[in-house]
């Protein structure tokens, strides 16, 4: 079992959630949301808002609280293979009421089909919010350039 070992980034003013379903290999040895360098995740979310692409941890926090993103993810332990998010068993989800009572949230994405899946497998019932799947930001979703990816990612910012 693996456990989810990166707090969520949050505050009062957020109004967007994103959840991703699982971190990386990289990102939980970087004990942060998106570390592998080919993830495009960092570059989509800093076009939409305008701005540019965070660097550092604390680059990237504070990149989320001014744009009143909340970051977290569905799964808060699993077993899994790597970072394979079809290799995922057994997984429990994370308890969103941290930040649902936190922060007035608007709007809940998921990034990408698994964060999708396990979502709405485990948290709608509780949230009562339907999240937008939007295309994972993932090296593996060759499927989408990162202009693409912009394209479709700009529904966060309305």
């Amino acid at each position: 079992m693996v456990i989810h070992n990166i707090p969520p980034v949050f505050d009062k003013n957020s109004e967007i959630l994103i959840l991703g379903s699982f971190p990386s290999v990289k990102s939980r040895e970087a004990e942060f949301f998106y570390g592998h360098k080919q993830n495009r995740f960092w570059k989509v979310t800093s076009a939409v808002f305008g701005c540019n692409v965070p660097e550092t941890i604390d680059e990237k926090k504070k990149f989320l609280l001014e744009n009143r993103i909340a970051l977290w993810d569905v799964i808060a332990r699993c077993e899994i293979t790597g970072s394979s998010d079809v290799s995922i068993k057994n997984a429990v989800a994370n308890n969103l009421d941290v930040i649902l009572d936190t922060a007035e949230i608007k709007n809940i994405f998921v990034n990408g089909k698994t964060a999708e899946k396990y979502y709405n497998m485990y948290l709608l019932y509780k949230t009562k919010i339907n999240a937008v799947c939007l295309p994972s930001t993932s090296p593996a979703n060759a499927a989408y350039s990162v202009e693409k990816l912009i394209e479709k990612w700009k529904i966060i910012k309305q």
